[in-house]
Protein backbone atom coordinates (compact mmCIF):
# COMPACT_ATOMS: atom_id res chain seq x y z
CA UNK A 1 0.00 0.00 0.00
CA UNK A 2 1.25 3.12 -1.00
CA UNK A 3 0.53 7.18 0.41
CA UNK A 4 2.36 9.81 -1.17
CA UNK A 5 0.91 13.18 0.20
CA UNK A 6 2.12 16.71 -1.49
CA UNK A 7 1.93 19.77 0.53
CA UNK A 8 3.71 23.03 -0.36
CA UNK A 9 2.62 26.89 -1.28
CA UNK A 10 -0.13 27.52 -3.81
CA UNK A 11 1.93 27.85 -7.20
CA UNK A 12 4.29 25.01 -5.86
CA UNK A 13 2.98 22.68 -8.56
CA UNK A 14 1.47 20.20 -6.19
CA UNK A 15 -0.99 19.33 -8.40
CA UNK A 16 1.01 18.94 -11.92
CA UNK A 17 3.58 16.89 -10.35
CA UNK A 18 0.87 14.73 -8.33
CA UNK A 19 -1.34 14.39 -10.92
CA UNK A 20 2.37 13.11 -13.37
CA UNK A 21 3.75 10.98 -10.09
CA UNK A 22 0.78 9.06 -10.05
CA UNK A 23 0.36 8.04 -13.58
CA UNK A 24 4.14 7.16 -13.37
CA UNK A 25 4.06 4.99 -10.52
CA UNK A 26 0.60 3.50 -11.47
CA UNK A 27 -1.46 5.02 -8.65
CA UNK A 28 -4.69 7.21 -7.76
CA UNK A 29 -4.46 10.70 -7.78
CA UNK A 30 -6.24 13.17 -5.34
CA UNK A 31 -6.35 16.96 -5.40
CA UNK A 32 -7.84 17.71 -1.66
CA UNK A 33 -9.70 20.87 -3.47
CA UNK A 34 -11.02 19.05 -6.14
CA UNK A 35 -12.02 16.01 -3.66
CA UNK A 36 -13.56 18.70 -1.70
CA UNK A 37 -15.19 20.49 -4.31
CA UNK A 38 -16.90 17.08 -5.86
CA UNK A 39 -18.22 15.97 -2.62
CA UNK A 40 -20.15 19.17 -1.73
CA UNK A 41 -20.73 20.72 -5.28
CA UNK A 42 -19.39 23.96 -4.38
CA UNK A 43 -16.04 26.29 -5.11
CA UNK A 44 -13.71 26.08 -1.92
CA UNK A 45 -13.77 30.03 -2.78
CA UNK A 46 -17.40 29.60 -2.43
CA UNK A 47 -17.19 27.66 1.02
CA UNK A 48 -14.89 30.23 2.18
CA UNK A 49 -17.07 33.25 1.39
CA UNK A 50 -20.27 31.70 2.63
CA UNK A 51 -18.95 29.71 5.69
CA UNK A 52 -15.42 31.70 6.59
CA UNK A 53 -12.05 30.01 7.08
CA UNK A 54 -12.72 27.90 10.04
CA UNK A 55 -15.42 26.17 8.69
CA UNK A 56 -13.61 25.32 5.56
CA UNK A 57 -10.58 24.20 7.74
CA UNK A 58 -13.20 21.90 9.64
CA UNK A 59 -14.29 20.64 6.44
CA UNK A 60 -10.33 20.28 4.76
CA UNK A 61 -9.49 18.25 8.05
CA UNK A 62 -12.44 15.77 7.49
CA UNK A 63 -11.93 15.35 3.45
CA UNK A 64 -8.00 14.60 4.59
CA UNK A 65 -8.67 11.67 7.08
CA UNK A 66 -11.17 10.06 4.72
CA UNK A 67 -9.11 10.44 1.44
CA UNK A 68 -5.71 9.67 3.43
CA UNK A 69 -7.59 5.95 3.99
CA UNK A 70 -7.34 5.47 0.25
CA UNK A 71 -4.48 3.11 -0.73
CA UNK A 72 -2.22 3.52 -3.73
CA UNK A 73 -3.02 7.05 -4.11
CA UNK A 74 -1.08 10.58 -4.32
CA UNK A 75 -2.94 13.25 -2.52
CA UNK A 76 -2.07 16.68 -3.34
CA UNK A 77 -3.03 19.54 -0.19
CA UNK A 78 -3.93 22.59 -0.65
CA UNK A 79 -1.15 25.08 0.77
CA UNK A 80 -2.76 26.00 3.92
CA UNK A 81 -3.65 21.92 4.85
CA UNK A 82 -0.31 21.13 6.83
CA UNK A 83 -1.20 24.03 8.94
CA UNK A 84 -4.56 23.48 10.75
CA UNK A 85 -5.47 21.21 13.25
CA UNK A 86 -3.15 18.35 13.65
CA UNK A 87 -3.06 17.56 10.45
CA UNK A 88 0.90 17.35 9.54
CA UNK A 89 0.91 14.97 11.72
CA UNK A 90 -1.77 12.87 10.48
CA UNK A 91 -0.23 12.87 7.05
CA UNK A 92 3.07 12.13 7.98
CA UNK A 93 1.33 9.01 10.24
CA UNK A 94 -0.68 8.01 6.73
CA UNK A 95 1.80 8.23 4.23
CA UNK A 96 4.98 9.33 2.49
CA UNK A 97 5.09 13.23 2.77
CA UNK A 98 6.89 15.31 0.25
CA UNK A 99 7.30 18.81 0.90
CA UNK A 100 7.53 20.88 -2.31
CA UNK A 101 9.80 24.21 -1.82
CA UNK A 102 10.23 26.82 -4.05
CA UNK A 103 11.86 30.52 -3.51
CA UNK A 104 9.48 33.20 -3.11
CA UNK A 105 10.45 35.13 -5.80
CA UNK A 106 10.00 31.50 -8.00
CA UNK A 107 6.23 30.91 -6.12
CA UNK A 108 5.47 34.97 -7.50
CA UNK A 109 6.61 34.10 -11.45
CA UNK A 110 4.39 30.73 -11.19
CA UNK A 111 1.34 32.46 -9.20
CA UNK A 112 1.98 36.09 -10.92
CA UNK A 113 -0.21 34.50 -14.24
CA UNK A 114 -3.10 32.99 -12.16
CA UNK A 115 -3.95 35.86 -9.55
CA UNK A 116 -7.62 36.04 -10.84
CA UNK A 117 -8.65 32.79 -10.57
CA UNK A 118 -6.95 32.99 -6.60
CA UNK A 119 -8.90 34.96 -4.15
CA UNK A 120 -5.97 34.96 -1.76
CA UNK A 121 -4.22 37.03 -4.14
CA UNK A 122 -6.51 38.22 -6.34
CA UNK A 123 -6.08 41.95 -7.27
CA UNK A 124 -2.65 42.31 -5.50
CA UNK A 125 0.17 43.99 -7.66
CA UNK A 126 3.91 41.84 -8.58
CA UNK A 127 5.02 43.62 -4.96
CA UNK A 128 2.17 42.75 -3.15
CA UNK A 129 1.97 39.70 -4.22
CA UNK A 130 5.79 38.67 -3.19
CA UNK A 131 5.10 40.12 0.13
CA UNK A 132 2.23 38.23 0.51
CA UNK A 133 4.33 34.93 -0.06
CA UNK A 134 7.29 35.63 2.00
CA UNK A 135 5.05 36.76 4.72
CA UNK A 136 2.81 33.55 4.52
CA UNK A 137 5.57 31.25 3.51
CA UNK A 138 7.26 31.90 6.66
CA UNK A 139 4.12 31.15 8.82
CA UNK A 140 3.77 27.93 7.19
CA UNK A 141 7.28 27.01 6.86
CA UNK A 142 7.50 25.48 9.94
CA UNK A 143 4.53 22.85 8.89
CA UNK A 144 6.12 21.94 5.43
CA UNK A 145 9.48 21.36 7.08
CA UNK A 146 7.88 18.72 9.21
CA UNK A 147 7.41 16.28 5.93
CA UNK A 148 9.36 13.18 5.68
CA UNK A 149 11.07 14.63 2.20
CA UNK A 150 11.77 18.22 1.40
CA UNK A 151 12.30 18.61 -2.42
CA UNK A 152 13.77 22.21 -3.14
CA UNK A 153 12.47 22.79 -6.95
CA UNK A 154 12.62 26.27 -7.57
CA UNK A 155 15.07 25.55 -10.61
CA UNK A 156 13.32 23.07 -11.84
CA UNK A 157 10.62 22.57 -15.08
CA UNK A 158 8.10 20.48 -14.19
CA UNK A 159 9.41 17.69 -16.29
CA UNK A 160 12.40 17.96 -13.67
CA UNK A 161 10.61 18.24 -10.61
CA UNK A 162 8.78 14.90 -11.87
CA UNK A 163 11.61 13.54 -12.62
CA UNK A 164 13.38 13.99 -9.33
CA UNK A 165 10.82 13.40 -7.29
CA UNK A 166 9.94 9.74 -8.67
CA UNK A 167 13.45 9.33 -8.23
CA UNK A 168 13.51 10.02 -4.95
CA UNK A 169 10.64 8.22 -3.68
CA UNK A 170 11.80 4.81 -5.81
CA UNK A 171 15.08 5.34 -4.10
CA UNK A 172 13.24 5.63 -0.19
CA UNK A 173 10.60 3.84 -0.50
CA UNK A 174 11.82 1.13 -3.19
CA UNK A 175 8.75 1.58 -5.73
Amino acid sequence: MTRIILIGFMGAGKTTIGRQLALTLGLQFYDLDWYIEMRYHKKVSEIFAEHGEAYFRDLEQRMLHEVAEFENVVISCGGGTPCFGDNMDYMNRQGETVYLKLQPETLAMHLNMGRTVRPLIAGKTGDELLQYIKEKLAEREPYYTQAKHTLDVSLMDNYEKIAITIKLLREELSL
